[in-house]
């Protein structure tokens, strides 16, 4: 089943500004990834083609990266999930800027469903409080929409799981 998944926001910011949240990403400084309220996102190097990392149980590997502009990460786990995903900054004007996540992947086996019942709802939720975050950054004054309830309940199950592992 083929999946396209796309994210973007408008912010009052150049793109230079912009695109230094994305090269920020998965660093001590990230003023992207909402590492406060989802897993943060980790890669064994800095940010450059080839750095290997994830969030959650979301592994993938850099492919492409052009400073300031846009990254793309492959998918390496779950298993069924071919593909990639990335942000990228369009400059719209000198004073504003659009961010992107594209999501463009397959799912094969057991992610036909896990990917709609499971990862489709967190991933959107992710997106949207890491646009948040990027529209605060420039002034933005942010009305953080709540989680649905399916989010909510999904957060509180796998909390749960999460404690238990580390308890054995």
């Amino acid at each position: 089943m083929a999946v396209l998944n796309v994210h973007e926001r408008v912010l009052a910011a150049s793109s230079d500004h912009a695109g230094r949240l994305i090269d920020g990403l998965a660093s001590p400084g990230d003023r992207l990834w909402p590492r406060d309220r989802w897993p943060a996102m980790r890669l064994d190097r800095p940010l450059q083609v080839g750095a290997e990392g994830g969030h959650g149980p979301i592994r993938y590997v850099v492919d492409a990266y052009e400073p300031g502009h846009s990254v793309r990460f492959r998918f390496t786990a779950p298993h069924g999930f071919v593909g990639t995903h990335g942000f990228d900054v369009e400059a719209l004007d000198d004073a504003r800027v659009r961010i992107r996540h594209v999501l463009d992947m397959r799912v094969e086996g057991p992610a036909r469903w896990s990917w709609p019942v499971l990862y489709r709802p967190l991933h959107d939720a992710l997106i949207e409080d890491a646009f948040d975050r990027a529209e605060s950054q420039f002034g933005g004054q942010v009305q953080r929409p709540r989680w649905s309830g399916w989010v909510r309940i999904l957060r509180r199950l796998l909390a749960r799981r999460s404690r238990a592992a580390r308890v054995q």
